[in-house]
């Protein structure tokens, strides 16, 4: 009897920082992430794309976002490559894995395809999904949010009829009862999860008992906390002793000079309860995999899709555009109330008349050691906590793993544990040769890198090639970092290393031009042409 293939699932979180949960260092409360990493595998270097979309789009395919048509977000940013729709050009996990006899659900956000009300060849179940719960969006009220849909059909109704409605719960019970179902009624199938949480992308929304449990864990402020974070990450082993803690963001005060304490603390309090909601959620994923007896040959990898989002949501932003033109909030609450939209300090966050976010001091927190956020490719805008479990193949136990790697590895991986073929056409279309690297022989031990990683995203870009990593915050120059002795990037050794800079920049064009990545400048001015942009689409990419 040929050996049973693994159950996989890939949980996703959404604008999470690399050190916010317990098993990396930080406060937050997330025992079943904890038991998971106990219990496997820890990736210290392990790389997502800077943004919500194009990280979704990297994962699903093994490509870089660029090649898939979702070179920024799901809106039409004019040129090739940036269509913000998932193209014909690349397949899905779950159209590879259909064809090795799995069966496939998706609980959760989407976040790939343009049309956001009508079903197209961009959505789950076209895409190769036999099962969809989630919304097609990108953000919104998490106790009503927008697009909520089963398989094609609009539930929005749901979520308005159903008073204890909130979105991280609906994606987890619906998870769990995948699991369930599938185990009842087909249990010698493998099957293959992909759970895609909002959590704790804004609004800051959260039940009133998890936010109280974190009342007064911060009031130390974020100077402190992210010294005493990485007193923890270097004893764990996951960052090592040299490496210098980045300075706290220049545009945020010192914690004790900082105004609106009791609102600001209480925005860390809501973030906080948002991964812990989500982490109690993954607690019932595992319990429902547990109960069915599929626990040990199941292969669960959980990552964030980008670094902590400093994004601010200022007061007088136009609702009518976020509610009508975006679909990223709802102007009244389900008992027709106003949504106080803005970061207003004399409203608390939390309840769902209220639509925040936590804002730059606190994402710098989320983001220890490491500089920047959500949108720029230095350190803090890439780098993801990832966790590996598999019982049954995965030996080692509470271990770290230091291998780079990046999304497009994550193909290759479930490539090659679920014996799938990835395919050189789909469904009448050529398809683009995989991009990644599987993460298989890591899993044993360290491995070493041979093949660069690169990224581009509104112009921020970097490529790495082993212990070098050049990167550029768009518009400013490229900078040049020894990762080995540096990677909160501290030190720009570009000067020194005016060679390897025009070599690893000759590899960055090669690539660029081979994935369809257009200039920034190009992609700006399609824009301009195109309507403008939202209030997080700076033209400086922040």
């Amino acid at each position: 009897m040929a050996e049973k293939k693994p159950d996989i699932i890939i949980i996703l979180n959404d604008d999470m920082g690399y050190s916010d949960i317990g098993c990396y260092g930080g406060e937050i409360e997330t025992p079943n992430l904890d038991r998971l990493a106990s219990g496997g595998l820890r990736y210290s270097q392990f790389y997502n794309t800077a943004r919500c979309s194009p990280s979704r789009a990297s994962l699903l395919t093994g490509l870089h976002p660029h090649q898939t048509g979702i070179g920024i977000l799901t809106y039409d940013t004019g040129p090739e490559g940036y269509a913000g729709d998932l193209n014909r050009n690349c397949v899905t996990m779950a159209e590879v894995l259909k064809g090795a006899g799995y069966h496939t659900c998706l609980s959760g956000k989407w976040h790939v395809a343009q049309d956001l009300t009508e079903p197209t060849d961009s959505w789950p179940l076209q895409r190769g999904f036999d099962e969809f719960y989630g919304t097609i969006i990108g953000a919104g009220s998490f106790y009503h949010p927008n697009t909520l849909t089963r398989g094609n059909t609009n539930i929005d109704h749901e979520a308005a009829g159903n008073p204890d409605f909130f979105y991280t719960d609906a994606i987890s019970d619906q998870a769990a009862t995948f699991i369930r179902e599938h185990h009842a009624g087909s249990p010698d199938t493998p099957l293959f999860q992909y759970v895609a949480y909002t959590a704790p992308h804004w609004p800051l929304h959260a039940h009133p008992e998890d936010i109280e449990k974190y009342r007064g864990r911060f009031d130390a402020g974020w100077d402190k906390l992210r010294e005493e974070r990485l007193q923890r990450m270097v004893r764990a082993g996951i960052i090592h002793p040299n490496w210098q803690l980045t300075d706290r963001d220049p545009t945020q005060p010192p914690f004790e000079n900082a105004d609106e304490k009791a609102w600001l603390l209480r925005c860390m309090e809501v973030y906080a309860a948002q991964i812990d909601r989500m982490d109690q959620g993954i607690g019932k994923i595992l319990a429902a995999l547990e109960e069915t007896g599929r626990l040990d040959n199941t292969l669960v990898l959980f990552l964030s899709d980008n670094g902590a989002c400093a994004e601010d949501i200022p007061e007088g932003v136009d609702l009518r555009s976020l509610v009508d033109d975006l679909m990223i909030a709802r102007g009244t609450t389900r008992d027709g109330r106003p949504v106080r939209l803005g970061n207003d300090p004399s409203i608390m966050p939390g309840a769902e008349d209220t639509y925040q976010s936590y804002g730059v001091a606190w994402a710098n927190l989320s983001n220890t050691p490491f500089r920047l956020y959500k949108h720029w490719i230095h350190e803090g805008g890439i780098s993801t906590p990832l966790i590996a479990h598999w019982p049954k193949a995965i030996a080692a136990r509470g271990e770290l793993r230091h291998t780079p790697g990046q999304l497009p590895d994550l193909m290759a991986t479930v490539v090659e544990v679920s014996g799938a073929t990835y395919p050189q056409a789909h469904a009448g279309h050529e398809i683009l040769p995989l991009e990644g690297t599987s993460l298989v022989p890591s899993f044993a031990a360290d491995q070493p890198r041979e093949a660069p990683l690169f990224w581009e995203h509104e112009g921020n870009a970097a490529v790495r090639t082993g212990k070098w990593k050049l990167v550029r915050k768009y518009p400013d120059p490229w900078e040049l970092y020894d990762m080995e002795s540096d990677r909160t990037e501290m030190h720009d050794l570009a000067a020194a290393h005016p060679d390897r800079v025009t070599t690893m920049l000759g590899l960055y064009e090669g690539w660029a031009a081979r994935c369809g990545v257009i200039p920034r400048e190009t992609v700006l001015e399609s824009m301009k042409k195109l309507g403008g942009t939202a209030f997080w689409e700076k033209e400086d990419g922040a």
